[in-house]
């Protein structure tokens, strides 16, 4: 009889060593979610609600922290629903679907900040030309670039990883990620393998280089430009940098952490996995409050 016919939940083994402070974790999780949705809502309320923040540069951050919510209501109701549970199981369609908007969130995440560093590379390098080339239709379709192609890649790939014949159910996980499902598998995985590491160089490193690139050609113009400009620059552009770093990180320490399993200890694998939907989503909207004038002066006015 085949494995996968029998096995339809899959137990979520990350929770063990973390089940004797899991009030802990509860309470903190806890504080950490409402915190990010408070902070995140709150800055795109402001862009929202103000006609002289309706511009791209803007948009392009209320389209993040919209992206940062997606991604952190995708993990924490299960996570916290799983601290107070005797049972950390989940249905093999529900992990699978847990699995496809995470990634969607985490590819969706890479397109909208090269989408913003060319809206800054424009502004700065191009500013005669900018209303010309960042209209507000080619905002519009860059920000349905940014959700289409991830949920298609995305899609490709749990299909898939729906087709693997699965012989395992403990996932040594908090949370439901593509990688630890294929392990489970007892056939071939090679071709699964092969497209999730394309997809991965395709979501990461042109980004990585179009942002390398598009700040070389900022710094160089700064250079150039007067002592205000330098700082009018540096104060739109230092945000964004931060945060493309912050992402990048995390997102490489989860792929050195797929590859590592095993190899390190649990609490430090735990964190890693975690890392990339949990302080991204909390600083972002922070950076931007503090950093981006505009925002934190209606900040201080809302309050």
């Amino acid at each position: 009889m085949d494995y996968f016919t029998n096995i339809t939940y899959l137990t979520l083994e990350g929770h063990v060593e973390l089940e004797k402070y899991r009030y802990v974790y509860f309470i903190a999780c806890l504080i950490v979610y409402l915190l990010t949705i408070c902070f995140n809502s709150v800055v795109i309320f402001i862009i929202c609600s103000n006609e002289h923040l309706h511009e791209p540069m803007y948009i392009f951050i209320a389209a993040l922290l919209c992206n940062a919510l997606f991604g952190t209501t995708v993990l924490y109701p299960k996570l916290l629903s799983d601290f107070l549970s005797e049972r950390q199981d989940a249905s093999y369609s529900a992990c699978l679907f847990q699995s496809f908007f995470i990634h969607i969130y985490a590819a969706a995440e890479f397109t909208l900040l090269s989408a913003m560093a060319y809206d800054r590379y424009v502004s700065i390098c191009k500013p005669l030309q900018y209303t010309t080339l960042i209209k507000m239709s080619s905002v519009k379709k860059l920000l349905f670039f940014c959700w289409f192609v991830p949920s298609c890649e995305t899609g490709v790939g749990m299909i898939l990883t729906y087709q693997l014949t699965i012989c395992k159910f403990k996932l040594n996980r908090v949370y439901c990620n593509t990688g630890a499902i294929v392990k489970l598998s007892c056939g071939d995985t090679s071709v699964k393998t092969s497209y999730g590491m394309v997809i991965f160089c395709v979501a990461i490193f042109p980004s990585v280089i179009f942002v390398i690139v598009s700040y070389v050609r900022i710094l160089e113009v700064c250079l150039k430009s007067s002592k205000d400009c330098r700082r009018k620059a540096l104060q739109t552009c230092f945000p964004h940098l931060i945060i493309f770093t912050s992402f990048t990180v995390t997102a490489c320490f989860e792929a050195i952490n797929n590859r590592l399993e095993g190899n390190m200890p649990h609490i430090v694998s735990m964190i890693m996995s975690v890392e990339n939907l949990v302080i991204p989503p909390l600083i972002n909207p922070i950076i931007y409050g503090l950093k981006l004038q505009e925002i934190w002066n209606r900040i201080k006015r809302l309050i």
